[in-house]
């Protein structure tokens, strides 16, 4: 691993393979559902961020992607060691926060007549107070898995799935706890979206110590209302499980140690809990 004063992480080798094979057992997590796989861009439209209330209660995390004003850029590259910030143009793209928010978009206006099974995988970038390698970074990788159908369809895929995960977690002799959490919202107390949070728990996260590698999230209608995505006619509700991949090489490192040789076989496991699916 290479650790970047940016608050970034370069991997090569076994670490590489480590990460990749946690990859490949969270997509043999969503198989179990069908999930159809989407690949999108690093970045993101300002204005859809603006319509889910990214920018709104997550500003502070938020990282733009801007390029030069065409009309300046002659004038800077006369003296290319200066500020840059006065030439740039508008900033009308957002480097992705989370996976998941690709799909809502991408699905927009469609009418359900079943549930609909998505996972994805990008590169995250998060703003941060300070970085920590593997732990808190300012671009990361997440790989997710997202339900759209109604209330009692993301509800049981939210259970059931969080039921999968917890044995994976056991399988790979990894010590999680899952917690009850909130969104890290800018200035919170002011915000109604964290005071609801607090009094109807949506959000639980499989924590590794004081590590959360996993998240699941209940979205209620907040996606498919924002994106006119239904199911029998009504506003969708969405949910998703969340992983954080340089969170679970982390935590197999604090297990197993550094000798690959000791690292568990994550697609192997996965496939156990698969063969016993579904849990409860």
């Amino acid at each position: 691993m290479r650790w970047h004063d940016s608050g970034q992480a370069s991997l090569s080798g076994d670490l590489l393979r480590l990460v990749q094979d946690a990859d490949a057992a969270f997509v043999q997590l969503a198989g179990v559902w069908g999930a159809g796989a989407e690949r999108h861009p690093s970045t993101l439209p300002a204005d859809v961020l603006r319509r889910t209330g990214y920018l709104r209660s997550f500003p502070h995390q938020a990282t733009f992607a801007v390029g030069f004003d065409p009309a300046a850029i002659g004038e800077f590259a006369k003296d290319p060691d200066q500020d840059p910030g006065p030439f740039l143009g508008p900033a009308t793209e957002i480097l992705t926060p989370a996976a998941c928010y690709h799909l809502y978009p991408a699905h927009e206006g469609e009418a359900l007549t079943e549930p609909l099974y998505l996972t994805t995988v990008n590169t995250c970038y998060r703003r941060e107070k300070a970085y920590v390698p593997l732990r808190r970074q300012w671009s990361f990788t997440m790989r997710e898995i997202v339900c759209l159908g109604n209330a009692e369809e993301t509800a049981q895929f939210a259970r059931r799935t969080t039921d999968g995960v917890t044995r994976l977690f056991e399988l790979a002799g990894l010590d999680v706890e899952w917690e009850h959490a909130t969104d890290p919202f800018f200035e919170p107390e002011q915000n109604p979206a964290f005071l609801l949070q607090k009094l109807s728990p949506v959000k639980r996260e499989a924590t590794y110590g004081d590590l959360a590698i996993a998240s699941v999230n209940l979205h209620h209608e907040h996606f498919g209302e924002a994106f006119g995505i239904t199911r029998a006619g009504q506003d969708a509700h969405s949910a998703c499980v969340a992983f954080g991949l340089e969170r679970w090489l982390s935590a197999i490192l604090g297990t197993h140690g550094e000798d690959p040789r000791s690292w568990p076989d994550l697609p192997a496991l996965a496939a156990e809990v698969i063969a016993k699916w579904p849990l409860s």
